[in-house]
């Protein structure tokens, strides 16, 4: 990829003279659709990011959020005040690592969460937890498995190095991304209102000083390459665009920035990813309406004989560009040599253009040259927008196909996309750090912040039994994911389901949301029906959230995610994040001590279809995408919809509570059994059994008239009884079935068993 006649026609006109090479470059890199959203950007406005909670929104390496005192966290967004929230802050952003862990899977996953964290560092906080959505082609394709396993294991091999726990995701299985798979990841970290950085320049004069691995040849053009489709050679020849990651310098890196904030040694600070140093050191001054002088020569080097071009966007990682005074320079190089890193002074703040010399000469003592000298703001935000066509979906007529029961809901429990992800969350270190209260394989997780308990004390422990005389903390519930069935079939109803079913994950753990972050990922947007469906996920997004009471501070966008074997389906990861008071939630399993005294219900609505449905991706057929529970006039708003399904999760007496999402009531049921508690459940029919529809929660309760109060407008439904037998036995109009836990754990097991 190189810049194209246009654009070198616009930057020809803005400099008044040819580029350099090294400025060709960077303007490639920096007006890429992976940096400059030029065919996203147009609609990113519809995104609500606002709210009293929201200390630093879009535009910054990382997302920063107040939390509210114990108090309020389980009231919902809207209806608190600025009052409600302290001094301890979160960061929340998401990246994707798409095309880089296509061609080499683990290395490519591996450095996207390698960025991901550092972005979370650059704004002063430390690195609680990582949340993972991952999308490969077909489970049977020896391809998709290929990728799937290489991915898996640099995700954990990084994550476990560093010591982050990654606590929850998604996985899903689809042959839309046989020839480009996803991986998403998201990263929450923690810091307060004393130690907040932004990577926002603030002072002519102050120094840039590079900290980290010293600069090599790996990732170039990275930014260039996540831009394009991938071609059928692309393992082959896109390799030297893939960065190469070392976790044990991260984790050095992780340390040392921690000793930078304490000391308040970092005046602003930017992670090098994409386009590398010249990305960092640009768009850090431009935000600040100011320029940088760069001296090449300096920055610390692991490869000879580095060109300028090479050394400014090479995409070599564990690299922190940090704005410092000049006076404490000495003690940033000193922190830095404590922690065994390279540290350079590359340059400094001033109120001019962003220019960069360079001699060449090895030395650093040769006669430089200027190879780079353009304003900040234009290199960073100056590429034009493109206005492209699309065209809208058309909706899907009603094919109901009829199985077997026994045979569906066998089909359903064991489709990859469905079945238990043990295999994948066992190989991450989720406990590290002794934060995580509710672990990997429930709706959500859920991580203790006692920082935040009332009146400053540390010591609260979870649930809400006090912590000392100062109360719980806040309990910190995360949720991500998307599903490329529903998105496929109905972009933009699918992607408000997306959001919906991420708040009733929350909900089923007794959180209310607090705010999110996306990565949006698309095909070729010059397609005019992969534009459409790219736009009517991001306005379903939108409008989901903004009607969840849960703004989006930051994000993500991937397009051209395009190959040989056609565009990805439309997919909008969303990562979730709420509160609660205290850190105790009813588990997805059914308590078998209870069984006498408890009954099984259903709280909300269902959209009466099965478009989008597993059921249907197994069977064959098709239908219209449900109906959303906020679809008639009369019916709750969402916000109403996620505060009612959490306050049912937190009543005393709700013992179990599992959401109802991919596969339906067969799957949600199914998963609830265990050895020792089972379920004896009647449904109407096919439609009542599979139905994906999201914002409903199956509930074991010892009082039904506590849900129903607590489920305020929503619809209650009494499904069946708990039964100490271990065993799903359900009918379905005249059909039944049965299935212990031993044979639901076999078909649950399935990708375990085909990897082992």
């Amino acid at each position: 990829m190189s810049l194209s006649e246009p654009d070198r026609e616009l930057v020809v006109a803005e400099l008044g003279r040819e580029p350099t090479t090294a400025e060709a470059a960077l303007f490639e890199n920096l007006w890429s659709e992976h940096c400059a959203y030029r065919s996203s950007r147009p609609l990113l406005s519809a995104f609500e990011s606002g709210g009293d909670q929201v200390v630093v929104g879009p535009g910054d390496d990382a997302a920063v959020l107040a939390l509210p005192e114990p108090d309020a966290a389980d009231a919902p967004a809207s209806e608190r005040d600025a009052d409600d929230y302290g001094d301890q802050y979160v960061t929340f952003g998401v990246e994707s690592h798409n095309h880089p862990s296509f061609v080499d899977p683990f290395d490519g996953a591996a450095t996207g969460v390698g960025g991901i964290v550092r972005d979370t560092m650059s704004m002063g906080a430390y690195p609680i937890a990582l949340l993972d959505s991952l999308y490969f082609g077909g489970f049977d394709r020896e391809r998709s498995r290929y990728l799937f396993e290489g991915v898996v294991e640099g995700i954990s091999h990084y994550g476990n190095c560093i010591g982050v726990p990654t606590v929850g995701g998604s996985v899903a299985f689809h042959g839309g991304y046989e020839g480009n798979p996803l991986v998403n990841v998201a990263c929450v970290g923690l810091t307060d209102a004393d130690r907040l950085v932004t990577a926002t320049a603030t002072e002519p004069g102050n120094k840039l000083v590079l900290v980290g691995n010293g600069t090599g040849r790996d990732g170039l053009g990275g930014a260039s390459f996540a831009s394009e489709d991938l071609a059928e050679d692309a393992e082959t020849e896109d390799r030297p665009a893939v960065q190469v990651g070392d976790p044990y310098a991260e984790k050095r890196l992780i340390e040392c920035n921690e000793a930078l904030v304490d000391e308040g040694l970092v005046r602003s600070a930017r992670d090098l990813g994409a386009a590398g140093l010249g990305g960092a050191s640009s768009e850090l001054v431009a935000k600040g309406g100011l320029g940088a002088r760069i001296d090449l020569d300096a920055v610390h080097q692991r490869e000879p004989d580095m060109n300028a071009t090479e050394i400014l966007l090479a995409e070599s990682q564990e690299r922190m560009c940090y704005e410092v005074a000049p006076g404490d320079v000495d003690r940033v190089r000193a922190l830095a040599e404590r922690f065994d890193l390279g540290c350079s002074v590359i340059g400094e703040v001033t109120d001019g253009n962003y220019v960069c010399e360079f001699a060449g000469d090895g030395e650093g003592d040769g006669e430089s040259e200027t190879v780079v000298d353009v304003d900040a703001e234009y290199l960073a935000d100056g590429a034009p927008m493109n206005d492209l066509p699309s065209e809208e979906p058309t909706r899907p007529a009603r094919d109901l196909p009829e199985p077997a029961l026994a045979d569906a809901v066998e089909a359903v429990v064991s489709a990859p996309s469905t079945a238990s992800k043990r295999w994948v969350y066992r190989q991450y270190d989720h406990e590290v750090g002794a934060r995580t209260a509710v672990k990997p394989g429930d709706d959500a997780a859920i991580m203790a912040i006692r920082e935040a308990a009332a009146d400053g004390d540390d010591s609260a422990e979870g649930g809400d039994a006090a912590g000392g005389d100062g109360g719980p903390g806040v309990g910190l519930a995360l949720s991500a994911g998307a599903n490329p069935n529903w998105t496929e079939v109905a972009p933009y109803e699918g992607a408000r389901a997306v959001a919906l079913e991420n708040a009733t994950n929350l909900a089923a753990k007794g959180a209310v949301p607090l705010a999110a972050v996306d990565c949006l990922n698309g095909g070729n947007p010059e397609k005019p029906d992969v534009y459409g469906g790219f736009k009517g996920i991001v306005d379903g997004l939108a409008d989901a959230c903004a009607a969840l009471g849960a703004p989006v501070v930051g994000g993500n966008v991937s397009l051209y995610n395009d190959s040989v074997e056609g565009p990805i389906p439309p997919t909008p990861t969303l990562a979730l994040i709420g509160t609660k008071r205290g850190y105790d939630a009813p588990p997805a399993a059914l308590d078998a001590d209870r069984a006498g005294d408890s009954e099984l219900l259903l709280v909300g609505a269902g959209g009466d279809a099965l478009g989008g449905s597993e059921y249907l991706a197994q069977a064959g057929g098709s239908d219209r995408f449900p109906e959303l529970p906020d679809a008639a006039a009369d019916s709750p708003a969402l916000v109403d919809i996620a505060a009612s399904l959490s306050a049912v999760a937190r009543r005393e007496s709700t013992l179990a509570t599992h959401d109802v999402s991919d596969g339906g009531l067969a799957v949600a049921l199914a998963e609830l059994v265990t050895d020792d508690a089972g379920a004896d459940v009647s449904l109407p029919d096919r439609v009542a059994a599979f139905d994906e529809t999201p914002g409903r929660l199956v509930v074991q309760t010892t009082d039904s008239e506590a849900v129903a109060e607590a489920a305020g407008d929503l619809p209650v439904l009494r499904l069946g009884d708990v039964t100490t037998d271990g065993t799903l036995s359900l009918s379905v109009g005249e059909e039944s079935t049965a299935l212990d836990a031993d044979a639901i754990r076999e078909l649950r097991g399935v990708i375990g068993r085909e990897l082992a």
